[in-house]
């Protein structure tokens, strides 16, 4: 496997099937670091894919509340190699909190946000139904270029009713949300009222940024954590786990996808 493609690199290994070993020429995901800065001033380090690094740098600061819109950047600027981006914005006031909180996710993904206390719930009768949500895990799986030929990575994509909207891959499950949020800004794509679903498991932060894009219902083949559950009650937002061929797991305001509300979830986080 040639080093062509962005996110690969080339790597030779030893593969074990069936007790028989084999020298392989394959590769493995690469990872890097992106240092952001915003009007001369860093604002995150993040680790990363080096794929869509712009988009990862504008999604993380919208999701992060640092801008409201893309109107805001002036201009974006990647030193020679890459592992800086200088953002200049068409103000000078940075509003940004005093201190960070690490993440417990993968890839060193970082948020600024005492997260219970920023969003008000959704206000919106957004409703989908399993069989769409079947559908648009299928659209994940099938756009995981890097996955295919490398694993080691996580994929997140933004959908609709009727398709596929945004894809993205990093080695951070925080990044990829970010990097869809980066894409839909830059390409114009309205993220209210859509679905996003990711591959990795879901937790408060990436709660959170789903809630900042508006997004009403957030999937995951694997697990929830507890912090993210009680978020999305109180944000109104549906969380599905453990997507399958032929099942999930509804965790949260199970109306959004037709089922009715769990007895001992009635009155919690303004369910309906």
């Amino acid at each position: 496997m040639g080093s062509g493609q962005p996110g690969i690199a080339p790597y030779t290994y030893w593969s074990i099937k069936d007790g028989q070993a084999a020298v392989t020429a394959g590769g493995m995901i690469e990872e890097t670091r992106l240092s952001i800065y915003v009007n001369g001033r860093e604002v995150a380090t993040l680790m990363c894919s080096p794929v869509d690094r712009k988009a990862l740098a504008v999604g993380f600061l919208w999701n992060e509340s640092v801008i409201r819109s893309l109107d805001e950047v002036r201009l974006a600027h990647f030193n020679p190699n890459r592992t800086n981006i200088d953002i200049f914005l068409a103000h000078q006031r940075i509003d940004l909190p005093r201190h960070t909180v690490l993440t417990s996710g993968c890839g060193g993904g970082i948020s600024f946000q005492d997260l219970a206390k920023t969003y008000a719930p959704l206000e919106t009768d957004f409703v989908t139904t399993p069989d769409v949500l079947l559908d648009r895990m299928r659209d994940l799986n099938h756009s995981a270029q890097l996955y295919r030929q490398v694993r080691g990575v996580h994929t997140a994509i933004l959908g609709s009713a009727e398709r596929l909207l945004i894809t993205a891959e990093d080695i951070g499950r925080h990044n990829t949300i970010d990097k869809v949020a980066g894409k839909a800004l830059l390409d114009g794509i309205d993220t209210r009222d859509r679905m996003l679903i990711t591959s990795g498991r879901i937790s408060s932060e990436m709660v959170g940024k789903a809630r900042q894009m508006g997004v009403p219902v957030i999937a995951s083949r694997t697990a929830p954590t507890s912090i993210s559950l009680q978020l999305a009650q109180t944000w109104q937002i549906c969380v599905v786990g453990y997507m399958r061929q032929n099942g999930m797991r509804v965790y949260t305001h199970p109306w959004r996808v037709g089922l009715p509300v769990l007895p001992d979830q009635v009155g919690v986080g303004a369910v309906r």
